[in-house]
């Protein structure tokens, strides 16, 4: 290809990040169409052209609050699904800790250490497969209350998958608001990832909250060998069943899982991946949680430029991330705000409050 081809190409897709990033802006939806070709691009200089859309994009819906979350594993370990990225899986010998579900006192300390670092919400995280009815859930529904009647945080929750409305019932009368539960990729790529549970019992458990009044915290993870096609499929999927929050993990390979051996994604092609689902999703919280630390390194700061608006805070499940006080300081030295007082959030264009959870990780 000649330059002048080459220039003429690279016109062509400038032209084309700035058409879709416009229609973004005047609050139109995108097409798949309209993405794929975003989700591939290769050249730096047409991908930091997309991030700076992305901004704009963040700036427009989210303003410059970013809104900070933790978790609390609850439940650790002996988790009797297969999901090949997880440390906590009874199928792999991986060294993770183990302990069935813990008491009030250390649910309320992780509940005020968030509340003095400004963290509006913690998640109770549990390992296994899922949550019905009877003693364990009356525990959890108990675990709720107390946090909810403390004040300190908002507690939400991961807890697996609800196959019976009355559950989901249950867990909003005990007071609570949001529930995390990810898609992890898209329908296509996900029996590679788990042969358990299917991606139809994650949709099903999403339609028993949304009709018990709880929000919706569904994500997925990156870098477990799927295709940039998948990745659009997920933001779509998202899109589809009304996510209130997208938390954007990057496979962190656990010696012992199956995904221990993938290579890791190159930075760009996370921040590519995360301006590509602010287009599609300008509405939602687009939240990086695990691995960005051993992912994108000094990177990190630039997730916002990509237009990430939520940030997780605090140590992951069964990894360590950067003290919360280097998380704090990089998002004022950006100019951005992470003391978002409320237990929502807001629309810059339209003053909806939305709701949010932990990510599923």
């Amino acid at each position: 290809m000649s330059t002048m081809e080459e220039n003429l190409v690279d016109t062509k897709m400038h032209d084309h990040i700035a058409r879709v990033g416009r229609e973004v802006l005047l609050g139109r939806s995108v097409s798949r169409e309209d993405m794929l070709p975003l989700f591939h691009l290769e050249n730096s200089s047409d991908i930091l052209d997309l991030l700076s859309w992305a901004n704009r994009i963040r700036e427009k819906f989210k303003g410059n609050k970013i809104h900070l979350c933790s978790i609390v594993n609850a439940k650790a370990g002996g988790c009797s699904e297969n999901c090949s990225f997880c440390a906590q899986s009874s199928f792999y010998q991986t060294g993770s800790p183990r302990y069935g579900f813990i008491d009030p006192e250390p649910v309320q300390d992780a509940s005020e250490e968030a509340r003095k670092n400004g963290v509006t919400a913690v998640g109770l995280v549990a390992a296994w497969k899922g949550l019905n009815e009877g003693p364990m859930l009356d525990e959890v529904c108990d675990r709720i209350r107390e946090m909810k009647e403390g004040g300190k945080t908002r507690p939400d929750a991961s807890l697996g998958i609800i196959k019976k409305q009355a559950v989901a019932d249950r867990l909003k009368e005990a007071g609570l608001e949001c529930y995390g539960h990810n898609l992890e990729t898209s329908r296509r790529f996900f029996p590679a990832t788990c042969t358990t549970h299917s991606y139809d019992d994650r949709i099903e458990t999403i339609d028993y909250l949304k009709k018990a009044g709880i929000s919706i915290c569904s994500g997925g993870i990156i870098g477990m060998g799927e295709s940039r096609e998948d990745r659009c499929d997920l933001a779509f999927e998202l899109r589809s069943i009304g996510a209130n929050v997208v938390p954007i993990n990057i496979l962190n390979p656990i010696p012992g899982t199956p995904f221990a051996g993938n290579a890791p994604l190159p930075v760009l092609e996370i921040l590519k991946t995360i301006a590509c689902f602010r287009f599609i999703l300008p509405r939602q919280e687009i939240m990086i949680a695990g691995g960005r630390t051993v992912n994108l390194r000094d990177a990190q700061s630039m997730i916002f430029m990509a237009g990430a608006s939520a940030l997780m805070v605090g140590n992951y499940l069964t990894t360590l991330n950067q003290p919360v006080e280097k998380d704090l300081q990089m998002i004022k030295d950006l100019g951005l705000d992470p003391n978002w007082e409320n237990h929502g959030f807001v629309d810059q264009e339209n003053r909806h409050p939305e709701t949010h959870a932990v990510a599923g990780v």
